[in-house]
């Protein structure tokens, strides 16, 4: 919540108690975290994506290779923005502030929250058509409401999206605290869900499937499937770039850096890499039932005929979905849109914009539309590599991790993250020119085959771009000399961790 008692020397336009330093120890503990990664993985988006990368042409074993070598590179930067937000101890939009300036941490933290809007709705759509096949199948008056739409959502369907999405709302309007409890549960939840789906459709498969089914009517050669198994890795490695990169929203409250990387090591290397391997099992089953490859689990759900089977399969899935939705999509944009005017706007009114702002947007249309799809959410999350690599290259090789927490609190001439005007040029600089290329990437014809790439491209061009532009023009020549966060004493005016 907002708080008048501003610590001295700190701004009303860069502080509020929502993005105030971590106070004290943190609560999360591996434990935890392991469950945020369970949350954080199995949505029904992540379902879908990672199974559609069998249209790359790969066997179903080299795909699920492809989704594991993906896990382990997550696995490795999430260390590296879990770390750096656990030392910190601040939100991602106040972290941004090191690399971007205290004003212009709102570039990335806007695209962020953009892209996070648009897959809170597209996620709370998803997850309420579960909701709604369980209404269909227990009560069979409520088929009357899938008739005429209003603006393109039958009347079930605005039932079943609000109900969630106040769910969602609910849960978001008691804290951080809750969240984390949410997450605790749903993680495990929907294990349940996968474990149910799984032993159903492998038993509709009679126990066997075929791990060397592939699209279309020949293998790949051996070049071609070594680059397309590449290409799924980097797929799977961007559609979780956009939490990797607030992942300091929720190590910030972590206990300690062991507890990060054993959670990471929890939730993404043994967690990650089974949610993986169960998806394949799951698609390959299909095959076999249906004779070609299911993307959509909620069809699948929907085929269950046994209600006890059924229904544990539908309240798992809703349950965690929600919970997943909360942790990738809502948490970021809250904190980003307090970080535009934190005097005005709390975490609290900052998720009640990202929920209005999900209802506007349509997104049933939105998922609906591929071209939508590709042009708008694939261009802002073009810039998640840039973004990436520049703050890790700032924060790391730059500054070697030292920061002065008061300083991002300040909009004094003198603070160091003030720079020109409260903008980082070199920074902003250095987004322009990556995030130009992978835009170029992303959508110019003749670069194609690189589209696939665009987040390592980005990432390691982001880092590169920043470090180059810093060594011509140094914007922080007193940086040798900076405290690190962790060796500062807490004063009246400045919080350190």
């Amino acid at each position: 919540m907002m708080n008048d008692d501003v610590p001295s020397g700190y701004s009303t336009r860069l502080y509020n108690d929502d993005l105030a330093p971590r106070k004290g120890p943190g609560t999360w503990k591996t434990g935890n975290l392991f469950n945020w990664w369970m949350s954080a993985w199995h949505s029904l988006a992540d379902y879908t994506a990672a199974v559609s990368l069998l249209a790359l042409g790969l066997l179903g074993w080299q795909l699920a290779f492809a989704l594991c070598l993906g896990v382990v590179v997550i696995y490795l930067i999430s260390n590296l923005a879990g770390v750096a937000g656990q030392k910190i101890g601040v939100p991602f939009p106040v972290f941004a502030r090191i690399s971007f300036g205290v004003f212009g941490a709102n570039i990335p933290a806007l695209l962020r929250a953009i892209v996070a809007v648009a897959w809170y709705g597209i996620q709370t759509y998803l997850a309420s058509q579960v909701i709604l096949v369980l209404a269909v199948k227990t009560i069979p008056s409520a088929e009357s409401l899938l008739g005429p739409s209003f603006l393109g959502l039958s009347a079930l369907g605005w039932i079943s999206f609000l109900l969630l999405w106040s769910a969602q709302l609910f849960v978001l309007h008691r804290g951080m605290e809750s969240i984390r409890r949410l997450s605790d549960f749903a993680g495990p939840a929907i294990w349940v869900a996968m474990i149910a789906l799984t032993i159903w459709t492998l038993h509709r498969a009679e126990w066997t499937i075929d791990w060397s089914y592939h699209v279309g009517s020949v293998p790949l050669g051996a070049g071609d499937t070594v680059i397309q198994i590449l290409a799924a890795a980097s797929l799977i490695v961007a559609l979780l770039s956009g939490p990797v990169l607030n992942f300091s929203d929720f190590t910030r409250l972590a206990s300690s850096r062991r507890s990060v990387i054993r959670g990471n090591q929890l939730g993404l290397l043994v967690n990650g890499i089974a949610f993986c391997l169960v998806s394949v099992v799951i698609t390959l089953a299909s095959v076999r039932v249906y004779g070609k490859a299911i993307n959509d689990p909620i069809i699948l759900i929907s085929e269950i005929d046994n209600i006890t089977v059924l229904l544990l399969a539908i309240l798992a899935v809703g349950i965690s979905t929600a919970g997943i939705n909360i942790i990738l999509n809502f948490v970021s944009p809250a904190f980003d849109f307090a970080n535009i005017a934190p005097r005005h706007i709390d975490f609290k009114k900052g998720g009640l914009i990202t929920a209005i702002l999900s209802v506007v947007i349509l997104p049933w249309n939105l998922y609906s539309n591929p071209v939508v799809i590709s042009v708008f959410l694939g261009g802002i999350g073009a810039l998640m590599g840039p973004l990436f690599g520049i703050m890790m290259a700032d924060y790391y090789l730059i500054r070697r991790g030292r920061v002065t927490i008061a300083h991002l609190y300040t909009e004094d001439p003198s603070g160091k993250y003030f720079y020109t005007r409260g903008f980082n040029k070199n920074s902003v600089a250095a987004l322009i020119i990556s995030g130009i290329a992978t835009l170029a990437i992303a959508f110019i014809p003749a670069m194609h085959a690189l589209a696939p790439f665009t987040w390592p491209l980005g990432t390691t061009l982001g880092a590169i771009v920043c470090l180059a532009i810093n060594r011509l023009r140094p914007n922080t020549p007193d940086n040798i000399t900076e405290t690190p966060a962790t060796a500062l004493q807490p004063t009246k005016t400045q919080t350190t961790l």
